[in-house]
């Protein structure tokens, strides 16, 4: 959630034509390799996930449809963990989608240089205890906020993760619309892909591995930034 440079306001509009996914980052392979690894890279592009409304053991559906990619920039390909002991937050959605590595990252190994990633929306969220970290190798960069009597707030909020968990709650929740006519966070995803949305969502313990993190406003109270021997 918190520090991924750029982060694309929900509200936000894409540039990918015919898509109308909360951001749009370039869909080029990050590598011209023939055959298997062409092959592997057109099916991640075709194959889009999305979390069903427990967010935690259901598991991830794989739909083949238009990607929906969660950000406006070319991701680092490292991904960090996001950790909370309480989310709250007003207008949800969820859709699956891709990222996209800058051409050529030496993160991209046999990935084409693409993530699979599921796409959170929430317009305004608070979160208490925020930790987040990515790993360094040998080291970690470590960085917690809102541990104290403020909590961390943000508004326009979205994080591309491959993998979530906590205890969910939601209010007025719905399974299974169309990622075009969500309508909860003001973010709208691509036609014909498997989304859901409430009113309201409520995560206790959560925790998230990320690729990407974008924000309208995020206010960071009693943030400290360091280097860890452990991450969060």
């Amino acid at each position: 959630m918190a520090s991924s440079p750029d982060v694309p306001s929900v509200g936000n509009t894409p540039e990918n034509p015919g898509n109308g996914s909360p951001s749009a980052a370039p869909q080029t392979a990050g590598t011209t390799d023939a055959g298997p690894r062409r092959g592997r890279v057109r099916a991640r592009r075709a194959a889009v996930m999305a979390v069903p409304a427990t967010l935690v053991v259901a598991g991830l559906a794989v739909l083949t449809a238009q990607g929906a990619l969660g950000v406006q920039f070319a991701i680092s390909g490292m991904p960090f963990t996001v950790t909370a002991t309480e989310l709250n937050g007003t207008g949800f959605e969820q859709f699956g989608g891709l990222d996209t590595m800058a051409d050529g990252s030496p993160n991209a190994g046999d990935t084409g240089g693409q993530e699979l990633i599921v796409t959170s929306a929430i317009k305004n969220a608070t979160l208490t205890k925020l930790c987040q970290s990515v790993d360094l190798g040998g080291t970690n960069l470590l960085i917690t906020a809102g541990s104290g009597a403020d909590k961390v707030i943000a508004s326009d909020l979205t994080t591309d993760s491959t993998e979530l968990s906590g205890d969910a709650a939601f209010n007025n929740i719905e399974i299974g619309n169309d990622a075009s006519t969500l309508t909860k966070a003001g973010v709208k995803g691509p036609i014909g892909v498997f989304s859901q949305q409430a009113d309201t969502v409520h995560i206790g313990n959560l925790r998230q591995t990320n690729y990407a993190t974008t924000a309208g406003v995020f206010k960071l109270p009693g943030l400290k930034l360091r280097f860890s021997d452990s991450g969060c």
